[in-house]
């Protein structure tokens, strides 16, 4: 039963677009945040 040939990995990486972590939309937003930031941090120097 066990050690025999597989039939291997499901296609494509469902897993990685479990929570949408590295989405487009939220890594935008993310890009956003940043400059955000640096125009706050700027601003108070």
């Amino acid at each position: 039963m066990h050690g025999g040939k597989g039939s291997g990995a499901p296609e494509g990486n469902r897993n990685a677009w479990k929570h949408g972590a590295r989405s487009a939309g939220t890594l935008e937003t993310l890009a956003l945040i940043r400059s955000l930031g640096r125009l706050l941090d700027d601003g108070e120097a």
